[in-house]
């Protein structure tokens, strides 16, 4: 067991959750956090798994993913007790040959389910796995408190988030150039909201979840770590900005945000700066 909790991607996990927990995104058990097992990472490991637990049903289909494994935290486990407890807290799943049932091999000690969101995670995983040719590794989810907060005051459309948290730092067309997109407030947990959140995922790195949260992807644990960060400090910005004056009196305009792309060589959707300008 002392070697897989020193597999380097045990300990990236680990260190998101840990990191998650400090910045206050995750009050009690909130959020979740998964990531897709690279072979290579998973074979000099398979001796100390345990393959005789019962499968169950995943309450989904993700027959692109059948067979692979994902680390996982735990359903009702504190991000906070993470990095005190790997192996009581976090687990290693293995999904069946058809996509549609998975087994815990090693974690969550005195058992335990993973995460209740694992619908939405390994969905958001198969639709990034095709997207990004397997590049894509890592789906997070946390509570951020500013992001919320904004899911209250801003109608609740892909171009108005998109747009808004654009505008409060220069950095964030670069850091998700693709925009935002906005799931309405939807019973957590279920196929449902998996189905509406990994429609989004086809487009989007980052979902905002009204009134509930985020879900970022990304390659690895720091940039998917970075992204729901920048992400988050552009949304405080914004909060500050509305409680400081009813309107911004400057702002960057579509014509900036096209100077900053040609220079960055990142493409951004016209859909969000045409018309945008106030």
């Amino acid at each position: 067991m002392k070697d897989i909790l020193n597999a380097d991607f045990v300990k990236g996990f680990v260190r998101l959750c840990d990191n998650g927990w400090k910045q206050g995104w995750h009050e009690r058990n909130g959020g979740n956090l998964s990531y897709r097992v690279k072979s290579s990472e998973i074979e000099p490991l398979k001796g100390m798994l345990d393959h005789s637990g019962e499968w169950r049903d995943i309450g989904t289909e993700v027959p692109d993913l059948a067979g692979e494994y994902f680390l996982v935290t735990g359903s009702g486990r504190f991000m906070q007790n993470t990095a005190l407890d790997p192996e009581a807290n976090i687990a290693l799943i293995e999904l069946d040959e058809a996509g549609k049932n998975y087994r815990v091999c090693w974690g969550l000690r005195g058992g335990g389910v993973p995460t209740s969101e694992l619908p939405t995670h390994l969905m958001n995983h198969q639709v990034k796995k095709a997207a990004t040719n397997g590049k894509y590794r890592v789906i997070y989810h946390a509570h951020p408190a500013n992001i919320i907060a904004l899911t209250f005051v801003l109608p609740l459309k892909d171009e108005v988030f998109t747009r808004e948290l654009w505008e409060m730092m220069t950095e964030c067309p670069i850091v998700f150039p693709q925009g935002v997109g906005v799931v309405e407030w939807m019973v957590p947990g279920g196929r449902e909201i998996a189905v509406e959140s990994s429609k989004l995922m086809k487009k989007f790195d980052v979902i905002v979840w009204a009134h509930h949260g985020l879900f970022c992807s990304g390659e690895d644990f720091d940039l998917t770590f970075g992204l729901m960060h920048t992400v988050e400090k552009a949304a405080k910005i914004l909060v500050k900005v509305r409680s400081m004056a009813p309107a911004k009196l400057q702002s960057m305009t579509s014509q900036n945000f096209r100077d900053l792309a040609l220079a960055y060589n990142v493409d951004l959707d016209e859909r969000f700066l045409d018309g945008a300008d106030s």
